[in-house]
């Protein structure tokens, strides 16, 4: 059985849903970042980055959500389309462009203290720059690479939940999506899947710290640590 690390951020959540297409048996493990469990030497040992997801298979340790998605691509055989180049080439897209500056859109939005406009100016600019490029790829295409629905598509899937929040709208604002319809048509597609469903479920498994506390700062952002 495979023992997965994880919290309901983007990047755990696309392993959770690649899990559940897979049908692999595995035990979910809260890692509650607010409280700072991801500092604990346990989970350092796993992941000296201090960052979820992880999973462990049996003397195997895999860690960065993208590098798990293509593990367990390769394990099972499935969800891996031949197309190897682009399959490379959009994984890490991803991983190096759509993650890392929707994640810093987000925190200078939401949690970065004043002053911040150059900050929110900046990473909303690269975000929306990244989104565009995968907006264009998608037309005309029903998936990221290839006629298949793959772990390309997982990957965008768990960043794409949150572009409303990414980009400071509400979570039930459509305006959003006007400038990003291909992303939309294919995150309808991916979260009506039911292994997507089950993936979702997950978050009734544990209970995760809502507050955004001085001890949740000292745990996410520790530059700031107050």
């Amino acid at each position: 059985m495979i023992t997965f690390y994880y919290s309901l951020a983007p990047n755990p959540m696309k392993v959770a849903l690649c899990l559940e297409e897979a049908g692999l048996d595995y035990e979910a493990i809260p890692v509650d970042t607010r409280k700072g469990e991801q500092h604990a030497p346990d989970f350092a040992r796993l992941n000296p980055n201090h960052k979820v997801p992880v999973i462990v298979d049996g003397d195997k340790v895999v860690f960065d959500s993208n590098a798990i998605l293509l593990y367990l691509g390769e394990k099972t055989g499935r969800f891996v389309p031949a197309d190897r180049a682009g399959l490379l080439s959009w994984m890490m897209f991803i991983a190096t462009g759509i993650g890392p500056y929707s994640g810093q859109c987000v925190h200078f939005r939401h949690f970065a203290p004043e002053p911040k406009e150059y900050g929110v100016t900046r990473y909303t600019f690269e975000a929306k720059r990244h989104w565009g490029i995968i907006e264009e790829h998608l037309a005309g295409r029903e998936w990221m690479v290839g006629d298949d629905y793959s772990v390309v598509d997982m990957a965008l899937w768990g960043w794409a939940r949150m572009l409303p929040f990414i980009l400071g709208a509400a979570p039930t604002d459509d305006s959003v999506w006007i400038d990003y319809p291909n992303v939309k048509r294919l995150l309808d597609k991916v979260s009506a899947r039911p292994a997507a469903v089950k993936a979702l479920a997950i978050k009734d498994r544990h209970t995760f710290k809502a507050e955004f506390d001085a001890e949740a700062r000292r745990s996410m952002f520790q530059h700031i640590a107050s």
